[in-house]
């Protein structure tokens, strides 16, 4: 039988994506902002000059196409940080592209000037600028000075041969007329890049639909320009929940980067998980990077950045691929005597294990059955005899959460040190 056929996919899509190559600038590509944007959390430590570049290095062995350096604006220890891993890139000849977080004034932006000259290389400068009504209310701000300030910060930018990517935040907020008015002057002053971002968390996936439509039907069209002309980047949060299901969508709609950071890690709840929506996407059939180092990613941004990882974190957290319920891990191990590493990562499991360096594992606990018993002292190299199975069912009924495998292996001790 045609393993395919053992599953009826709901998934697949059977409604137009009208997603013309010759109208992007490129193919997907996606844009990690752990190091940058991820940092922002309150709970987020910033890790070490070593660690920021051990990262750096699994984010160019996955194939993630661009990196959000730092925030050279935030002063010299910043601005070292940023060099260093510059060198490094610069030195293994990565082809991740690097870019920088500013705000829109020229001293935030004159720091890449002399970056770009000592690494020989373009660096982006992400420049943003708050557009909402709410936000221009809070700050006392009109649209003459906020595109007086963009005008300013665009032109040196361009002026000295450095990339921009206009930033608007809290566009998933912004009034349609005045989100077309900043773009159209930045792209007519040079920036071939934007980026739309849902800054505050608020957007849902038809909001996001919607939205890109505007971006590339009316706004970018209207200021002369091919639609390839223009990298169109999408920048989520997390504070409905949504981060992932938004990047998807901004997939579907004609985004050409989508953002994202590892665990989700940044401010309040958090930027869309890059992980979750490497995953799906990978799924989708839409990208083909080999992923199986995601979760030595995941493990390590866990470890230095200080983000929490859950045991029911999906894909990457400690129970993902556990299961100690009877019904469920039987069938896993009936895939698994067949020999069939396929069936097992897909008979319990919406995602298959080992396409993420990750396999299933059978547990011993209060539901389950004999034969989670068996499969795990057959695992570990005991004879299960019917004594030690009946023993260990027994006990393991009594606990009231999984059994670590010290706990069953000293239970066995216990057994064996008794029957000696």
């Amino acid at each position: 039988m045609d393993e395919q056929d053992l599953i009826y996919d709901w998934n697949e899509i059977d409604y137009e994506i009208r997603r013309d190559a010759s109208n992007h600038p490129h193919e997907l590509w996606f844009d990690d902002e752990t190091l940058r944007d991820g940092l922002q959390s309150p709970s987020a430590c910033n890790p070490t000059i070593e660690q920021k570049i051990e990262l750096i290095d699994h984010m160019e062995q996955l194939g993630i196409q661009k990196i959000d350096l730092g925030l050279p604006g935030a002063g010299p220890f910043h601005i070292g940080h940023i060099d260093a891993m510059l060198g490094h890139m610069g030195e293994n000849q990565y082809a991740l592209r690097p870019g920088c977080a500013v705000r829109t004034v020229v001293s935030d932006i004159e720091p890449l000037v002399d970056l770009q000259a000592k690494h020989e290389r373009q660096i982006q400068a992400s420049a943003f600028l708050g557009t909402s009504p709410i936000r221009q209310f809070a700050e006392g701000w009109t649209m003459e000075r906020i595109l007086s300030t963009a005008e300013a910060a665009v032109s040196f930018a361009v002026d000295n041969d450095i990339p921009v990517m206009f930033v608007t935040e809290d566009t998933t907020r912004s009034k349609p007329e005045e989100i077309k008015a900043v773009y159209s002057r930045a792209i007519e002053l040079g920036a071939d890049r934007i980026c739309v971002c849902d800054t505050c968390g608020h957007v849902t996936p038809n909001g996001v639909r919607k939205l890109l439509r505007f971006i590339q039907d009316e706004v970018i069209p209207d200021t002369g320009v091919k639609r390839r002309e223009i990298e169109v980047n999408w920048h989520g949060h997390q504070d409905r929940g949504l981060g992932v299901a938004n990047n998807l969508a901004a997939y579907e709609a004609g985004a050409d980067v989508i953002h994202g950071t590892a665990l989700g890690v940044g401010e309040r709840a958090g930027n869309a998980p890059l992980d979750q929506t490497l995953v799906n996407l990978s799924l989708m059939g839409v990208i083909s990077n080999d992923l199986t180092s995601l979760n030595k990613y995941m493990r390590k941004a866990h470890e230095y950045v200080g983000v929490a990882l859950p045991h029911n974190y999906p894909v990457f957290g400690e129970d993902a691929f556990e299961t100690g319920t009877g019904v469920h891990a039987s069938a896993v191990i009936k895939a698994m005597k067949k020999g069939d590493s396929w069936l097992a990562d897909r008979v319990y499991s919406g995602v298959p294990a080992g396409d993420f360096g990750l396999q299933q594992v059978i547990r011993i606990g209060h539901m389950s059955g004999r034969s989670n018993v068996l499969h795990w002292l057959e695992r570990n190299g005991y004879d299960a005899d019917d004594g030690l199975v009946a023993h260990m069912f027994g006990i393991a009924k009594s606990q009231r959460r999984m059994m670590t495998d010290d706990e069953v292996h000293s239970a066995i001790a216990e057994y064996r040190g008794s029957h000696s």
